[in-house]
């Protein structure tokens, strides 16, 4: 089966704001400022990781993503210091040790994290941070839902039986990992960020952007619109027609420092 690049880099940013606080609590976990030398993976459009060697005051931030589309937004904004590359984040590794790995809403993309976080730990220097932020939203119906419509026909068919499964940890779990990892210092938290969409329909619109892309690029166009559609019909019923809409977002935001 053919997977597509399906990331829509102006589907993602129509929640831009709301999407952005997550990433600022994230980088205020981090000490090591001046940076040295920083990487971003799962960049997506570079505009935070702009913000991030900014903050940061790194000598060098590389900006790390698997999406052509996403780079072409991304390489528009290179300059002195700040570079992006297209790689697959569940292989790449840097040249060499790198004082700040980081990645905001793309690990969760990556499978079996108790083997992901110890690769993570490779790619740092002696004293070096890790700042990490998964998604945990997983249990809400508009992810429920999504998963329980991709079992259906003509959609399961349609993606050659695959099912999407989501390897985020509980929080107490990543604790544990980082200190069995020798992380010296710590912060893991699971945060509830509440936002006010205009009506159950936006929530849609907010997971096109980001969890349905994954089905996107499994199916044929036509079959996908009609994935959405049902999608839209089914999280009417189980929402009902909310204007606004609260939508409360978990997230696990997780910092650690080697020993120097």
């Amino acid at each position: 089966m053919t997977v597509r690049d399906t990331w829509n880099p102006a589907q993602y940013e129509r929640f831009r704001a709301e999407r952005e606080q997550p990433f600022r609590d994230l980088v205020a976990l981090i000490t090591r400022r001046p940076a040295g030398r920083v990487v971003d993976l799962g960049c997506g459009t570079g505009q935070l990781t702009a913000s991030l060697h900014r903050e940061l005051a790194a000598v060098e931030t590389l900006g790390v993503d698997s999406s052509g589309a996403m780079l072409e937004r991304a390489h528009t904004l290179e300059a002195d210091g700040l570079a992006f590359t297209r790689g697959d984040i569940a292989v790449w590794q840097p040249q060499s040790p790198v004082d700040v790995v980081f990645s905001n809403a793309a690990l969760q993309w990556v499978g079996d994290h108790r083997a992901l976080f110890p690769r993570l730990k490779a790619m740092l220097v002696a004293g070096g941070e890790l700042a990490v932020q998964v998604p945990a939203n997983f249990d809400h119906v508009s992810h429920m839902l999504a998963a329980e419509i991709a079992r259906e026909d003509p959609f399961i068919g349609a993606m050659g039986g695959w099912t999407r499964t989501f390897p985020v940890l509980p929080p107490e779990e990543y604790a544990a990992l980082l200190h069995e990892l020798g992380f010296v210092a710590q912060s893991v938290r699971l945060q509830v960020y509440g936002h006010v969409l205009d009506s159950t329909d936006a929530v849609v619109e907010w997971v096109r952007g980001t969890l349905l892309t994954d089905y996107e690029s499994r199916m044929p166009e036509a079959i996908y619109q009609d994935f959405v559609a049902r999608y839209r019909d089914r999280l009417r019923i189980a929402l009902g027609d909310a204007r606004p809409y609260f939508y409360p977002f978990k997230r696990i935001l997780m910092w650690g420092r080697l020993a120097a």
